[in-house]
């Protein structure tokens, strides 16, 4: 035998020994990362330490249900979630998870329990001694209320609870007034009640002009500019997102830039500049990639990409 047909024997016993050990090893992975059925996945969201984690991973179920098209799961598996904070607990844990769940359950069709569990986390929410989440929670709560597409359409409980948020959000430190009413125009956005905002975003507009960190001015500008464009005010919102994309291309961190991108564009698709929009939103891409952990990457990518799917259809 030559010495290159040694060599060649050697390679062929190589490749020939490798190869079921390649085959393991591609198995055992997509067992580790997506193997799971949704019996087991519901098992493990049983087994997680807390009520406020079992509910978080319910949920997650109940969203990937959904996803696949298996819309009775994704009640039982909400429902299920609902359970979970539906007792005692901390109000600052269950008061934002009962929206979230809220949220989904409302969008799924199911209003009755989606209303009980706002009910709830507006009667916890009084609890949370620090007026900016508290402001942030009761916001969520009545754009939820009053979404008449995706939450409940109940235009009463949604003034209700942004009149609380307003409250909460006035009571704030001056330093972090801005990030709750914030909260708070967003709210009155979703919840389709802009009119009604128009004392609370002039304090937005004052707050967010007096920040100096640039993701949070931008984000304070766009709320502010997202209400001018759903009262009318197209020209009032130009000038406040001018103002905001500027501050949001100045932020230095990958991830919060990309956050701070995200929201201007979306106040852009508000105020009719859709192109505007996506374009920003190709900047915000990029900035998501560049993000180090990848959780968090994932998320900020995923909610880019969302929005940009959505205006490419428009």
């Amino acid at each position: 035998m030559t010495a290159t047909h040694r060599v060649l024997l050697v390679i062929l016993v190589g490749l020939a020994l490798l190869a079921p050990v390649a085959g393991c090893g591609g198995t055992k992975k997509k067992t580790k990362k997506g193997g799971l059925t949704v019996k087991q996945q519901l098992e493990k969201a049983e087994k997680e330490s807390t009520p406020d984690r079992q509910a978080a991973a319910y949920l997650k179920v109940a969203r990937k249900q959904l996803a696949s098209g298996d819309r009775t799961g994704a009640k039982d598996s909400a429902r299920k979630a609902l359970d979970k904070v539906s007792g005692e607990g901390e109000a600052g844990q269950f008061a934002p998870r009962l929206v979230e769940i809220a949220a989904f359950l409302a969008e799924s069709g199911e209003k009755k329990p989606a209303k009980d569990a706002l009910v709830k986390a507006v009667g916890l929410a009084a609890k949370i001694d620090d007026p900016v989440r508290r402001a942030g929670v009761l916001s969520e709560a009545g754009g939820v209320y009053g979404d008449k597409a995706k939450g409940i359409g109940d235009g009463k409980a949604a003034r209700d609870a942004l009149a609380e948020a307003t409250k909460a959000a006035d009571a704030a430190d001056e330093r972090f007034r801005a990030e709750a009413l914030a909260a708070v125009a967003l709210g009155y956005t979703r919840s389709g009640l802009a009119d009604a905002a128009s004392d609370m975003v002039g304090r937005l507009e004052e707050a967010a002009k007096g920040l100096e960190e640039p993701r949070a001015k931008a984000e304070a500008l766009a709320a502010a500019a997202n209400v001018k464009a759903q009262t009318g005010k197209q020209d009032q919102a130009k000038a406040l997102l001018d103002e905001a994309a500027k501050a949001a291309k100045s932020v230095e961190r990958a991830e919060s830039k990309a956050y701070a991108l995200l929201a201007v564009a979306t106040a852009l698709d508000a105020n009719g500049a859709t192109k505007e929009a996506l374009a920003l939103l190709k900047q915000a891409d990029k900035a998501a990639n560049k993000v180090g952990e990848p959780d968090a990457m994932k998320t900020i990518v995923d909610k880019v990409r969302a929005l940009t799917m959505a205006l490419e259809k428009k």
